[in-house]
Formats: C-alpha cells, sequence, structure tokens
C-alpha cells in the first residue's frame, strides 16, 4: 500500500518540547498510539502511514496541543492523556468543537492555593451544570473528578459570599455492627468515611483556615444521618457516594434543601456496597427527577478520569468483565 502523508507547521513561539515530551517521549507515544511515523523536518511534522484516518487522529492531536500552547496554557500530563484519548476515539458529532482550548476558555472555577479548573469536556459541562442549576447529580467513575470539582465550586462560592457555609456529607454504608467495634464516638467512628471530602477540602484551603472554618462552623462535614430534620438554608451541600443512599435516605437528604443553597450530589454506580435487596437511592433519583427544572444531570467517563492513565485501562477492564458476566 501507498504511504500517506500530511505536514504539520509549527509556529515559532511553540517550543518543540510540549509537543515531542522530554527525550522525545511524547513523539514515540504518538507513534505507538495511532501507528504512524513521524519525523521533524526543521518546523514541520511529518506525519506518514498507509491509513489516511491514523494520520487525521494523529494530526487532531498536534493541533490541538499546538493550539493550547498559543493560548498560553501549556498542557500537563492528565490534560496531554485526555487529548490522545480525545484523538484516539470517535468523538461525538456534537463534541467534535470543544476543543482543550475551548474548555480551557470556559474553566471558570479557579482558585488562590490550588487553580482547579475543567480539564476535560465531561468536567466542562459539570462546572457548567453546576453554576446553571440548584441541585445537581454527577454520575461517574473513580477519578473524574466528581468530588474534587464539587469542593471546588462550594470554597468559591463561600469566598464569593453566595452561601453562608459548606456543608459536606456521604453516607457510612458499615454505619452497623462493624463500626460499633472501634473506639470513641460515632463522630470519631464515621471519620475515616469522610476522609476524602478533607483530603479535597486540604487542598483548596490552608490547615489553619480549614480548622478555623470548622470550628466555626462554616465548613461542616458529617454523616448522613446527621442530615435528618435540618433546613439548610444559605448553604452549598454536597453529598459525596450517594451510590450507596438508600431511597428513603436520599428522600430525606434532598428535602433538607432550603433557600439560597445549592445542592450537588455525586456517585458511582457501578460501586454500589448497600446490603441485597436494597435499592440505591441514586439509581431511582436518576429515574424520577431527570424531567424537573433546575436539577441537573451530568455523566463523566472513563475518558474524564484524571488519575494515573493507567485507571482508564483499569475502568475499562472491569468494563468489558461486567460485560462478559451479564452476556454469560
Amino acid at each position: 500500500m501507498l504511504l500517506k502523508m500530511a505536514k504539520i507547521k509549527i509556529p515559532e513561539k511553540v517550543e518543540m518540547i510540549y509537543l515531542l515530551g522530554q527525550h522525545d517521549s511524547l513523539l514515540r507515544k504518538v507513534q505507538d498510539l495511532f501507528e504512524v511515523e513521524i519525523s521533524l523536518v526543521e518546523n514541520e511534522l511529518w506525519i506518514r502511514s498507509t491509513d489516511l484516518e491514523s494520520i487525521r487522529k494523529a494530526e487532531d492531536f498536534f493541533k490541538e496541543m499546538i493550539a493550547a500552547v498559543q493560548s498560553g496554557h501549556y498542557p500537563d500530563q492528565m490534560e496531554t492523556e485526555y487529548l490522545l484519548t480525545r484523538s484516539k476515539m470517535n468523538v461525538k458529532k456534537e463534541e467534535q468543537d470543544k476543543t482543550l482550548s475551548t474548555v480551557i476558555k470556559e474553566k471558570g472555577t479557579v482558585l488562590k492555593k490550588a487553580k482547579v479548573r475543567a480539564k476535560t469536556s465531561g468536567q466542562s459541562k459539570y462546572l457548567e451544570a453546576m453554576r446553571e442549576n440548584d441541585v445537581v447529580f454527577s454520575i461517574g467513575p473513580a477519578g473524574t473528578g466528581k468530588t474534587y470539582l464539587a469542593v471546588a465550586m462550594a470554597v468559591e462560592a463561600l469566598k464569593n459570599n453566595q452561601v453562608n457555609r459548606i456543608i459536606l456529607t456521604r453516607p457510612a454504608v458499615e454505619a452497623g455492627e462493624s463500626l460499633g467495634f472501634l473506639p470513641g464516638t460515632l463522630v470519631d467512628k464515621v471519620d475515616p468515611y469522610l476522609r476524602p471530602l478533607y483530603d479535597a477540602m486540604y487542598d483548596m484551603l490552608s490547615p489553619e483556615k480549614f480548622q478555623y472554618l470548622r470550628d466555626q462552623n462554616i465548613i461542616e462535614i458529617a454523616p448522613l444521618a446527621y442530615m435528618r430534620g435540618r433546613t439548610l438554608n444559605n448553604s452549598f451541600i454536597i453529598l459525596d457516594e450517594a451510590q450507596n443512599t438508600t431511597i428513603p435516605q436520599m428522600k430525606m437528604f434532598l428535602t433538607r434543601t432550603g433557600f439560597y443553597s445549592k445542592v450537588v450530589v455525586t456517585g458511582d454506580i457501578t460501586q454500589i456496597d448497600l446490603k441485597p435487596g436494597q435499592k440505591s437511592g441514586l439509581l431511582h433519583s436518576e429515574k424520577i427527577l431527570k424531567d424537573i427544572k433546575g436539577i441537573g444531570f451530568t455523566y463523566l467517563g472513563k475518558h474524564d478520569v484524571v488519575r494515573h492513565p493507567l485507571v482508564k485501562e483499569i475502568i475499562s477492564a472491569y468494563e468489558r468483565s461486567e460485560k462478559a458476566e451479564r452476556t454469560e
């Protein structure tokens, strides 16, 4: 078969290291992923292959990288992996114009200590949904930034005086016998379950500031059981790990919403730890609340994972295994 080729001219102000990587590591990765040959000839990248589609995908990747660098943004490893994934997969038509440069412009949430912003188009839609709706459900696998972005938005709202307090909560699915053997009060016993929320908050605020806000009850981190009987006004409320709520628990939580409050519910429906026979409140909410104005649902997938690149592969492997089991 005849060898085909595309040429990409590299602008003068774009440094090669952002396109080729340290010791050409990114260049080799692109060659392996898209099965193309790439040569640097003066100020041009020459991409060769017998397959035009492979050339196009590699070309799309480098063009997005160049556009990002020209806009003054230098993609980190997670963003580079995201672009590689986007270019490799068949992107839906409505997403074709959603380049990394577009996502950067829509970043919105930038905090002084931890510069938090959307790193994928899915995360960008999630931030947009939180701005536009009073109640938002975010459903997706681990590592897609569901909790982290919600905490970032909550801190931003607090700093901008849009809310008076932040309330972070999650169910302790083992709040039965196993917790009874642990020492301390109920708060001490459920504290390990709330640790991921602490971790996200520590990235947004200094330990001293965080402790001060906790002491003043401006930031409250508590198990879901503590929400019963309350009306939460002027608050940014986050329910994490919502797939492990029962239907009555979810109803109880959502009806706590008061005036001038925002609620974000996050969960991964592939990791439900409820006892046999118990139905997930998150799945139930998805069925009955989707058409209510003011409630937004966003779905994040493996392509929005911003952890180690292997996390995407792990999620894909489990998806294949579960699909095979259902078929059998």
